[in-house]
This record gives C-alpha cells, sequence and structure tokens, in this order.
C-alpha cells in the first residue's frame, strides 16, 4: 500500500494553483470489465492526476460497485476518488446511508447530481417519494462533510426552462456547498468559455472544470452527446466525418483534435481538464503525450 499523504479535498488542490487534470470511470460489469478498469487506473496513476471520480448507474444500479471501487481506490492507491451520486430513486435516508458508506470507506469527496429520469434527460423529472427534487438538495446534505462537486452544462442542460435558469441553479449549488464543477462533454473552446462567462457574471466563483470525450467512435459519441439531450457541433463532425470509411485515421484525428481543444483550453484559462475515459487508458496517454504532458 502507497505512504498516504495528508488528507486534501478536490477543491483545495484545484485551488493550490496548479491545472488539474482528472480521470473518470465507470463501474465495471462483470470480471474482464474489472481487469480492464484496474488496468487503465494503474497505466494513469503515474500522471498524478488532482482526482479520479467513478460513476454511479441510472436508480442507483451500480450503487455497491462504486463505493466498492472508490474504497479500494482509496486504500490501494495515491489517487484521491471521488464519487458520484444521483438523487434518483433514492430516499433521503438512503442518501445518508450512501454518504455513511463512502465516508466510511475512506471517500471524502462526491459529485451531487439530481440524475436524470431513466428515459432521458428531456422527460419529465418525477422525485422519488421522500426524496429530493433538486441536486442542491443533495449538494446541502453532503456538504457538512464532504467536499462537493456538481455538473455543468455547455449550452446548458437540456431539462432546463431557460440559459438563464440553468445558470441561476449552478449558482444556488454553490450556495449550497459545491465548491468545483465539472461539465459535460465539451467540443469547442467557445461553448466552454459562453458557460464560464455567464457562469462568473451570475456571480458563480467556484472553478469549472470541462469535460473531455475524444471522438475516437463517430457514432458512439453522438449517440453519448443524444442522451445528454445534445449533438456533436456541426464544424466537429464534418472535421473526423471525412475519416468515415477509415476508423484508424478517423481514431487520429479525433486525438488530434481533441489536443487541440485541451491546448487551448488551457490557453484560455481553464483551470483544468477532466477526462471521460471508457474505463481505457490508451486515448488519454495519446493526448497527453501531444500536449508534452509526461508520467
Amino acid at each position: 500500500m502507497p505512504d498516504q499523504a495528508p488528507r486534501q479535498s478536490i477543491a483545495d488542490l484545484i485551488r493550490a494553483g496548479e491545472r488539474s487534470f482528472s480521470f473518470e470511470f465507470f463501474p465495471p460489469k462483470d470480471e474482464a470489465g474489472e481487469e480492464q478498469l484496474w488496468r487503465a487506473i494503474a497505466e494513469l496513476e503515474p500522471y498524478r492526476p488532482t482526482f479520479v471520480s467513478v460513476t454511479y448507474g441510472a436508480g442507483g444500479t451500480s450503487r455497491d460497485t462504486t463505493v466498492r471501487i472508490t474504497g479500494r481506490i482509496a486504500r490501494e492507491t495515491s489517487l484521491v476518488p471521488m464519487g458520484h451520486l444521483t438523487c434518483v430513486g433514492h430516499t433521503r435516508a438512503e442518501l445518508k446511508e450512501i454518504l455513511a458508506s463512502y465516508d466510511a470507506a475512506g471517500v471524502h469527496n462526491v459529485l451531487a447530481l439530481r440524475g436524470d429520469p431513466q428515459s432521458g434527460p428531456r422527460a419529465e423529472w418525477t422525485p422519488t417519494p421522500g426524496g429530493f427534487t433538486h441536486a442542491c438538495e443533495l449538494v446541502t446534505l453532503a456538504a457538512p462533510r464532504f467536499t462537493v462537486g456538481v455538473a455543468a452544462f455547455p449550452g446548458g442542460h437540456p431539462g432546463a426552462d431557460s440559459i438563464e435558469r440553468d445558470t441561476a441553479v449552478l449558482l444556488e449549488k454553490q450556495r449550497c456547498g459545491a465548491e468545483f464543477a465539472i461539465t459535460d462533454m465539451v467540443f469547442r473552446v467557445a461553448d466552454y468559455l459562453e458557460l464560464v462567462g455567464r457562469a462568473r457574471a451570475a456571480g458563480v466563483e467556484i472553478p469549472i472544470l470541462p469535460g473531455i470525450m475524444p471522438i475516437l467512435n463517430l457514432r458512439q459519441v453522438a449517440r453519448m452527446a443524444e442522451l445528454s439531450g445534445r449533438e456533436i457541433p456541426g464544424d466537429v463532425r464534418r472535421r473526423v466525418e471525412v475519416y468515415a470509411e477509415d476508423p484508424v485515421a478517423l481514431r487520429a484525428e479525433g486525438i488530434a483534435l481533441a489536443a487541440e481543444l485541451c491546448e487551448e483550453l488551457l490557453d484560455r484559462g481553464a483551470p483544468g481538464l477532466h477526462f471521460y475515459t471508457l474505463n481505457r487508458s490508451r486515448a488519454t496517454r495519446e493526448i497527453f503525450a501531444a500536449l508534452q504532458i509526461t508520467a
């Protein structure tokens, strides 16, 4: 087991002034997936990320696996883990129990999300009886004992009534105790800068980390964007579509595009980058190589 440094919150690490690099994983469904996950973690750990996060299945379907994996990361690696938590399918009492499980596992950072209805982000939201209606309530519940991150959305959440309302929700999350935010997939620098600009104008001061998903498979990423209520911007899509018949060339262009995006985001003031890894390390390591970031 590695020597454990004194515990720091993710917010403290980001505020320290150095650029933050972080990786997101999802709970595997079988033994082979578990082996792939831990291989990716081992390959990315030498880059000394600010933190790593593990997602939480819709309706709590991966609750136990998420707690187990984040706890193992806390015990057996040098990494700072963050567990996701959603309001979907849980009562307030159940959410308190899950937070207690994280705490007992040595996980002291959580990403507090309302979560999307099972039928998608544009579907009507129906709270669980005895549960929460807004992510702000979950932030309030977790903030006294945890460092809490929240979601932010380039172009606004698809379920928001307006861009102004979406910004107001982010401000309210900050008021409830959120200390940083992570965006949905960012495809263009302008979209991230617009989000940060309107957030700052409204009084949001917490760091906002852009989420990075390299386009290695156009259909897969387009589907993920669709599930988030978005589309890949036309100019970005056209750049990779010309390689539609050549998967190797498309992947190479996707890596190049992501590296350019990351470099400009950092140059334009982003406090760091949050990589959606899909439990694999190769693409992230290739982007780091292009950015001359070494382990």
